[in-house]
């Protein structure tokens, strides 16, 4: 069965409860790792979604400053 994809807020609330639960430390060390590695993954598709937005911006920017020059 696949994963659900997150949201980007849904992405960041899940970290902020993988970094509570870590940061508790009343885990085995096995399920810290996994934790880990769930947040790293994480981290990184929130990095991605973040610089294809600020790519999408930075395309809005250049079309409105070509069409605030046409006039």
């Amino acid at each position: 069965m696949a994963k659900k994809k997150l949201s980007f807020e849904e992405s960041m609330e899940r970290l902020q409860e993988i970094a509570d639960i870590l940061s508790a430390g009343k885990l085995p060390l096995d399920d810290m790792m996994k934790l880990y590695e769930e947040g790293q993954a994480l981290s990184k598709a929130c990095l991605a979604q973040l610089e294809a937005y600020e790519g999408r911006l930075e395309t809005l920017q250049a079309v409105e400053s070509t069409e605030g020059t046409a006039e």
